[in-house]
């Protein structure tokens, strides 16, 4: 009997000591992976929360010369609480550091004071031709040799997006210039010069004979972009700012980089409404004769397209001279936009849902939803071709259109008016 004893102690017991030790070892590790996951989430909603505050607080403010409201009451927020301001210029520009919760430091804002501001504000639909600088490499392709094997003589050596500036030492500044140059080819080294990202690169590319007996290099490009879009402003020495977006390729998605452009008068021929999923577009007519030309246009940026035009073409367009608001007096609630949808401008009502003072995409500012029934009825909401319209709020120039929602037709991003017109080459005189 004591040997049974026994014989179950030597047996059972470390067995049941084995299994309670792995036991708690699945608890320890459970309790591990828990706390693991609640840290996660803390770091995770404490970026959120970082993410938030660095949207409602600016970098940078632009204030009225002469302006009394402190700024920290115009950005006040109960997370947030600012310093005693630092001089940094002799023209009244200054810092002011703040900090979350009145101990963690978090940013300092760069605040200048300027003079206020007063554009003529368009709304008008405007047509456009860009010529790039170079000729755009949208894709590289095959070639069917003589041989009947298919190569891709600029694969890996060329890229879509790049520039083809020269060839062979000469310069190409459009598409006729290099199917004249490769018409020319002999089956020898071809050396081009490209522009891929801002960078001047010399490629060297062996053109192949296709099954016609012509040389090719295998490369599909463009030199040239048209379209429509909305004119936002215009200021008193011509300078015009239009879209509130960049241009880029639709096949690339590059930014164009431009070497000229022309700005024209064009004629709305029908409007195809949006819907959930399917945005709209205004589709126009673009009449390429001197008689609708209303301008230059000399620079294509994130921000727009900006460019000179002679006030007297500015007098075909309609207009209205406004105040630009800075961007800390945009609030949300009831707003307009301006926009020509059937051949007239006209002001449409709307609302301003969303402010982000700090987004880091300048286009994506605020929110805007369509609610003028005439608008609605005619587009569906903000659709192709409107951006650019002006946004206006409490008798000033907010803003622009920029981009539709393509699961919400009514609504839409938008940019801030100071932003547009923070362009380098284009501010305000």
């Amino acid at each position: 009997m004591r040997k049974g004893i026994l014989s179950y102690f030597l047996f059972f017991v470390p067995k049941i000591r084995k299994k309670g030790w792995i036991e708690m070892n699945r608890r320890k590790k459970y309790k591990i992976f828990i706390l693991c996951w609640l840290a996660l989430d803390l770091m995770t909603m404490a970026w959120l929360g970082y993410r938030y505050l660095d949207r409602q607080i600016p970098d940078e403010l632009q204030i009225s010369r002469g302006e009394t409201v402190s700024v920290s009451a115009l950005l006040d927020h109960p997370l947030v609480s600012f310093e005693e301001a630092i001089e940094v210029s002799a023209d009244g520009s200054y810092t002011l550091p703040c900090k979350i919760l009145g101990y963690i430091p978090f940013k300092s804002i760069k605040v200048t004071p300027v003079d206020d501001k007063a554009v003529y504000v368009s709304g008008s639909t405007v047509g456009i031709y860009l010529r790039t600088r170079g000729v755009l490499v949208v894709d590289t392709g095959e070639i069917q040799s003589q041989s009947g094997e298919t190569k891709e003589p600029s694969k890996g050596i060329v890229k879509p997006g790049d520039y083809i500036l020269s060839m062979n030492e000469e310069q190409i500044k459009d598409k006729k210039e290099l199917i004249r140059d490769l018409d020319e080819l002999d089956g020898t080294q071809v050396q081009l010069e490209l522009n891929r990202e801002g960078e001047i690169l010399p490629v060297s590319v062996t053109p192949v004979k296709d099954s016609e007996g012509a040389y090719k290099l295998g490369l599909w490009v463009r030199d040239d972009t048209q379209g429509i879009g909305t004119l936002t402003y215009v200021d008193e020495q011509g300078k015009y700012g239009a879209l509130g977006h960049g241009i880029s390729d639709v096949d690339t998605a590059g930014l164009l980089d431009i070497q000229e452009g022309t700005l024209y008068q064009a004629q709305i021929l029908a409007v195809s409404r949006g819907s959930r999923g399917n945005p709209g577009e205004l589709a126009g007519m673009i009449r390429y004769d001197n008689s609708n030309v209303l301008g230059s246009i000399q620079e294509n940026c994130k921000n727009g397209i900006y460019g000179q035009m002679d006030l007297s073409d500015a007098q075909k367009l309609s207009l209205v001279k406004m105040p630009v608001a800075h961007k800390q007096e945009i609030e949300t609630g009831p707003a307009l936009i301006r926009c020509s949808v059937d051949g007239h401008v006209k002001e449409y009502e709307a609302q301003i849902k969303r402010i982000d003072l700090n987004h880091e995409d300048s286009n994506k500012s605020f929110i805007l939803q369509v609610t003028d029934e005439e608008l609605l009825e005619k587009t569906g909401g903000v659709v192709q071709g409107m951006s650019g319209s002006p946004v206006i709020q409490n008798g000033k120039l907010a803003g622009a259109v920029t981009h539709v929602f393509v699961q919400d037709s009514t609504s839409g991003y938008g940019i801030f008016a100071e932003t547009m017109m923070e362009h380098e080459n284009y501010k305000m005189t």
